[in-house]
């Protein structure tokens, strides 16, 4: 929970009537806050006053610190409200604001983050910002009141001046949503670049890619993956199981509930910043999950359980949405909440088990990080076992046994604050690992969890036109829907349907499709907008080609679009989405590692794409064990078309790939079908088996 509990004895500002955590953080902060809304620009034009735009979210740990130092801090409140309207944004409720502003700010101080602190003039244009300020002149940069003071006079004294840098700072935004075209074809040479520059970045010591602080980079491991099973590239796959491994035996990988955090602070994945986010778990569990397929190792399978069980366990709605975050601070300290001191962990389970703990685990009384310890693993399983002479098996249960003694214990501290907004993009994000992941890790509880998700999105995130909304909270559907939304929530429907045979989520997929190209698509220069035709008209309209965090909208909106035209033979689809990579194909040459995403939809695309369809028998188990069978091997170039007999006639029309198919002998029978031909059905299990081990 933010500092600002701290201010609860005083009135609530405008703050107080919004659902999201982060506003709600500052509700009663003594700043006169808006909500980002028609009274507060009305009221910044009619006055003739800039804007303070504050932009973060709720798992931020530098927002909070601004916030109590600053937005707390009665004297700074008075000269924010004096002489600024000041709005405050969720940045995961209004993404659109926050890519605008924050390529403004990146664009003036070469550098962005949040809290993002941008001023504005009464018609929305930046004209100067930063990131965070501290309560006085510190560490080199200005302290906010200072600021404050320095952007008033400005716009009194020098107002034409800010004016015109105002109107050139929107050109420069307006021309962002401009790519120039790209060199050349779609071809394998933009694999084979991408691969080679993430060759350069890797960090053989302690894998991932560059240095401090360092990211997960799900969608360049992706990448590599499809490079290895494109080519046979080794390299390419030891960049990923090292990467993979080094993560799950560090500190950004909770080794007592399941989960990564954001980022690590440091090389070797040993101190990570501790927030916790829903896109992070969705994107690394995929990508554990299609390591374990392609590599067999257990490792990978029992990390990318642990992170689905997380966040079945402790982001799950009682509605089926997924949460947001898990904040970094607990009780207003970073981390608090996850490391520990050795005399606890004596403690709980007593001197000989707390030092074989302690051992595999790195704590000492010192401490590894800041005289506390972050459990993680300098060594596998199999090396401690032998430096400490014991039986790989014994020790590994022993170690569960404790594990669990902890976090049992953990549980009873005082908990992280949770961000409980359930976003429609990154929910999208989360259906597609736990619908493969329950075939992959043969668990139904996985599909489960995906198909309630998905029915909670399609039935309570949309208006009553059937366009999509983006966030929910409190009862309450709020904001238009983003090219994100629609571009993930497509693929994880399309996915849940591989993994089910529900012609629901296939139908669902298909009409989503046709309202995010009706809604988004640039007709003039191919892809799509961040932003619908139903919009909010802002200051510029985006088009979101860079992967950041999370894949960009129109890597998603491509990988969508030929992975449902390849299951539905849906041309205008696949066509749809190669002009969408063609549009941002000068990102992929220049920019490959901000370009994963849209690189493995580009695989996609120039892969030979393996077809099966597959007819359930009378043998609901068979059904699913074929369908099992099919997700356990790494093909990425597959599409499955999964049907009753009855609903392959039903859905010949929209699933060529079923046209005339039927289970033979009241068995489960696969069609297999690769370069425009199809091989003899295959029926049951030891069929398929039989029959891939032939491929």
């Amino acid at each position: 929970m933010s500092a600002s509990s701290t201010g609860h004895d005083r009135p609530a500002n405008r703050l107080a009537g919004e659902t999201s955590p982060y506003l709600l953080q500052h509700a009663h902060n003594p700043v006169d806050w808006y909500p980002w809304g028609p009274e507060a620009l009305e009221r910044a034009q009619t006055e003739d006053r800039p804007i303070f735009l504050s932009v973060g979210y709720s798992a931020c740990h530098w927002c909070h610190v601004m916030e109590r130092e600053s937005f707390e801090n009665p004297a700074i409140a008075q000269l924010m409200n004096e002489h600024f309207i000041n709005i405050k944004v969720d940045r995961e409720e209004r993404p659109d604001l926050d890519q605008i502003y924050m390529a403004a700010v990146q664009a003036m101080t070469d550098h962005g983050g949040w809290p993002m602190s941008v001023f504005l003039t009464p018609d929305l244009k930046p004209f100067f910002g930063g990131t965070y300020y501290p309560p006085d002149d510190a560490r080199g940069m200005p302290g906010f009141p200072r600021v404050l003071l320095s952007v008033h006079r400005a716009w009194q004294e020098r107002r034409d001046e800010i004016v015109a840098q105002a109107g050139q700072m929107v050109d420069h935004l307006k021309a962002l949503a401009s790519l120039p075209q790209g060199q050349g074809g779609l071809t394998e040479a933009l694999l084979d670049q991408a691969s080679r520059q993430l060759a350069r970045a890797f960090d053989p010591s302690h894998g991932g890619f560059g240095g401090a602080p360092k990211f997960p980079h799900p969608m360049d491991l992706k990448l590599l993956l499809r490079q290895f099973a494109r080519k046979g590239d080794t390299h390419s796959l030891h960049m990923v199981r090292h990467t993979l491994d080094k993560m799950a035996r560090g500190g950004i990988y909770d080794h007592l509930g399941g989960g990564f955090a954001r980022y690590s602070t440091d090389d070797r994945w040993l101190v990570p910043h501790f927030e916790k986010m829903l896109y992070d778990n969705a994107l690394l569990a995929s990508v554990y999950l299609e390591a374990f397929q392609a590599t067999g190792d257990a490792e990978f399978e029992r990390v990318a359980r642990e992170t689905l069980d997380y966040v079945l366990g402790r982001m799950t709605s009682p509605e089926g949405g997924f949460y947001s975050t898990e904040d970094a601070d607990s009780e207003g300290v970073e981390g608090k909440y996850y490391v520990w001191a050795l005399p606890e962990i004596v403690a709980l389970l007593g001197d000989e088990k707390a030092k074989t703990f302690a051992y595999v685990y790195d704590v000492t009384e010192s401490g590894n990080w800041e005289e506390h310890n972050i459990l993680n693993l300098p060594k596998t399983l199999a090396q401690s076992a032998k430096m400490l002479g014991r039986d790989e098996a014994s020790l590994r249960s022993e170690l569960g046994e404790s594990r669990a003694r902890l976090l049992v214990a953990r549980e009873q501290r005082v908990p992280p604050g949770k961000d409980t907004k359930i976003l429609t993009s990154w929910n999208g994000l989360m259906l597609a690992p736990l619908a493969e992941g329950g075939l992959i890790l043969k668990d139904t509880r996985y599909i489960d969890a995906a198909a309630r998700a998905a029915a909670f999105l399609v039935e309570r995130l949309r208006d009553d036109r059937g366009r999509l909304l983006h966030c929910y909270k409190d009862g309450q559907a709020r904001f238009n829907g983003y090219l994100d939304d629609y571009a993930n929530l497509i693929d994880g429907l399309t996915r849940l349907y591989e993994s089910t045979g529900e012609p629901r989520w296939l139908r669902e997929a298909l009409r989503l499709s046709d309202v995010m190209i009706e809604e988004f698509s640039d007709a003039e220069r191919g892809g799509f907008y961040y932003t619908g035709l139903s919009h909010e008209a802002l200051i510029a309209r985006q088009r979101d080609a860079y992967d950041n965090a999370t894949p960009s909208g129109n890597a998603m909106a491509a990988t969508a679009l030929v992975r449902l035209g390849a299951v539905t033979g849906r041309n205008d689809l696949t066509e749809a989405g190669r002009k969408t990579l063609e549009a941002i194909q000068v990102v992929l040459e220049r920019a490959p590692m901000a370009a994963g995403q849209s690189l493995v939809a580009l695989d996609f695309l120039l892969g030979s794409t393996q077809e099966f369809a597959v007819l359930a028998g009378g043998d609901p188990a068979e059904f699913r064990t074929v369908l099992e069978t099919i997700a356990g091997r790494f093909l990425p170039h597959r599409v499955v078309a999964p049907a009753t007999s009855v609903q392959a006639a039903e859905l010949a029309e929209t699933l060529p790939l079923l046209a005339n198919r039927s289970a033979q002998n009241g068995r489960t029978t696969t069609y297999i079908c690769e370069h425009f031909a199809c091989s003899a059905p295959v029926v049951g299990v030891e069929g398929l088996e039989n029959a891939l081990v032939a491929r």
